[in-house]
């Protein structure tokens, strides 16, 4: 994906289709920091949802739903972008204690409320 066009909020998206597509090489190329292109450690998760809350200049603020071992996950991150030689990457985030709350529609993409979904198992 060529990411010289991206926005923030656009690199966020495509950042987190890696992850799904455990693409190692594209995070670390997206970056700013030194990290390992080894997936391994997210071979147990099923990535579900992102949904971008809120994006302005070089902060993009989301949540990324996933499963793993059964239970439904929450990823919430303020996520700040450097633009480095034209091109915007990832430099750092602040991450939030937030819980999927029981009356959302459930991440899994049944429809129904988290509390009757997988809330209950």
């Amino acid at each position: 994906m060529n990411t010289q066009k991206l926005t923030p909020s656009q690199l966020m998206q495509s950042r987190y289709d890696a992850f799904v597509r455990m693409d190692g090489q594209y995070l670390q190329d997206t970056t700013t920091l030194d990290v390992s292109t080894d997936m391994a450690v997210y071979e147990n998760i099923e990535w579900l949802k992102l949904d971008i809350l809120e994006a302005y200049e070089n902060i993009v603020e989301f949540k990324a739903y996933y499963r793993e071992d059964n239970t439904l996950q929450l990823l919430h991150e303020k996520s700040f972008f450097s633009e480095v030689d034209g091109v915007w990457k990832y430099s750092d985030g602040e991450l939030f204690n937030t819980q999927i709350q029981r009356n959302e529609t459930c991440p899994c993409g049944s429809g129904k409320k988290y509390k009757k979904c997988c809330m209950k198992v």
